[in-house]
């Protein structure tokens, strides 16, 4: 469950504007990213970008890993990971 509504609004609302076939499915925050299709390997480095410009993380190689960037909601979660000093 994501704790931080205003970072998943944030995550989500760049998934739906960079990513257009997240806005044509349709987008919750439970919803396979990288399984479905909508974001590849590629779109995980926009993503990338995205954390550490919009919420000052800095995501390294390790952190790479797929169940970070599976859905909305595991984003959310890595980043307040992140923010309290974790990862």
């Amino acid at each position: 469950m994501v704790k931080d509504s205003a970072a998943a609004e944030k995550v989500r609302g760049f998934v739906l504007e960079k990513f257009p076939q997240a806005k044509k499915q349709g987008l919750r925050d439970t919803d396979k990213l990288l399984e479905s299709g909508l974001i590849d390997s590629l779109g995980i480095l926009d993503v990338v970008a995205f954390l550490e410009g919009e919420f000052h993380v800095h995501v390294t190689d390790d952190e790479l890993l797929p169940e970070n960037f599976q859905s909305v909601e595991a984003i959310v979660e890595f980043v307040e990971r992140k923010r309290n000093g974790g990862a």
